[in-house]
């Protein structure tokens, strides 16, 4: 069973390790365009139909880059395209989601005081819900409201506030925030495999054919592209906001995640001035300062905890049967527990860690994975070892967890 968990572990590790990887090449590449584009210039020596252009220096070389607002005279021999970071990265992501979230989710995804679903139920609206934000999306910005940039920005708006209450009452905190980066995440991604690439490969068969491309499909792109812009910061801090509990442990964690979508607007809106050279917008950064502060203070309100006494059931109930339970019980409240409870009684440790409570034999049981990876197969846990845990006590640990013998993948 211990050699299953590992394995597990570094499956999740490897692919976690991928997504982290192929998000930073995408967001790298889409933040260096939107400079790059906002930082053209028009000169005079500029060719037929080049819309504007900038020398960079970078590892020293120097670039020397054109743009063509719709597309140059003749089809250049070498096209490089940006897809794949896009691709990779939200099939990394959704692994992750099915990994951690899908095969975890009466631990994870799951929590019976907010709605108390089955599995299938909770999976199916999370693919629901990530399904439905695109085809919402798209057609929003295809239909006459979204002719109005400023318009569709702030309807888009409103969606996902709506998004982030109603994710709150169907998924666990920690859920519902990740859930609302993957609902953005998804939009995002299919912008680029959806719109932006098939509108892409339009204008280079016409160029191919001797046919002058339609300006249109560079200018929905763009629109595209420049949303993608405006959400990358938020959706960074939402898959960041599941190690949180101040984050997404809070009865206001909707409104803050509304609040971190404003405070990427007034980010982004301070690099794009400084990059297309229109100014140094300095009221967005008192602005971002000001909603981050705010966002501090919401998360001081009551935070949400499981019930004192879950439901002993499933693989939970075979951990609490285990030879070696009431013993792994006594180490954990002894050196655990004084962090990891609903009023913690260590000095500095306001809440619990990860939200991850430890009071009980059945929270306990619950938790059991993350007890034997922690605490007993490796030393992560206590952190320093300030409790003291003793190796005979980690090694009671091991040979509880193993004794229950239920394969360590969690159903």
């Amino acid at each position: 069973m211990s050699d299953w968990v590992v394995l597990w572990e570094w499956v999740q590790i490897a692919v976690r390790w991928l997504h982290v990887t192929t998000a930073v090449a995408w967001i790298g590449s889409s933040f260096y365009f939107i400079a790059l584009d906002l930082g053209l210039r028009k000169t005079p020596s500029l060719p037929p139909l080049a819309h504007g252009e900038e020398w960079q220096v970078h590892g020293g070389g120097f670039y020397h880059i054109q743009k063509y607002l719709v597309a140059p005279e003749m089809m250049p021999e070498h096209l490089t395209w940006f897809k794949w970071e896009s691709y990779a990265t939200w099939l990394s992501g959704f692994t992750m989601l099915v990994l951690v979230y899908y095969m975890g989710s009466n631990l994870y995804l799951i929590d019976p005081s907010v709605a108390d679903l089955a599995p299938w139920q909770a999976i199916a609206v999370s693919l629901g819900s990530l399904g439905f934000g695109w085809i919402a999306y798209d057609l929003i910005c295809k239909s006459r409201f979204g002719d109005d940039n400023t318009r569709l920005m702030v309807g888009l708006y409103v969606i996902l506030v709506a998004m982030a209450w109603g994710y709150t009452q169907v998924f666990s905190g920690r859920a519902a925030l990740l859930h609302l980066g993957a609902f953005t995440a998804t939009i995002m991604s299919a912008n680029v495999f959806m719109i932006i690439m098939p509108n892409q490969r339009i204008v280079v068969a016409d160029l191919k054919a001797g046919r002058t491309p339609d300006a249109k499909y560079g200018k929905i792109a763009k629109q595209r592209s420049t949303h993608n812009n405006y959400l990358t910061l938020p959706v960074l801090f939402l898959m960041l906001s599941n190690h949180y509990p101040l984050v997404f442990a809070t009865q206001y964690n909707w409104l803050i995640a509304s609040l971190v979508f404003l405070m990427g607007v007034t980010i982004r809106h301070w690099f794009n001035s400084k990059h297309a050279r229109k100014g140094n917008p300095h009221w967005t950064w008192f602005v971002t300062v000001v909603i981050f502060l705010l966002i501090a203070w919401l998360s001081t309100a009551p935070m949400r905890h499981r019930p004192e006494e879950a439901a002993l059931n499933g693989p939970a109930l075979i951990y609490a049967s285990a030879a070696g339970f009431d013993e792994v019980v006594s180490i954990v409240q002894g050196r655990c527990s004084m962090c990891h409870a609903a009023e913690p009684v260590y000095d500095g440790v306001y809440w619990a860690p990860k939200n991850v409570v430890l009071e009980t034999p059945a929270q306990i049981a619950a938790e059991a994975e993350r007890i034997y990876m922690q605490a007993g197969l490796t030393h992560a846990m206590p952190p320093a070892n300030l409790s003291y845990i003793e190796p005979a006590e980690r090694e009671a640990i091991v040979r509880w967890f193993r004794a229950a013998g239920q394969g360590g993948l969690s159903s």
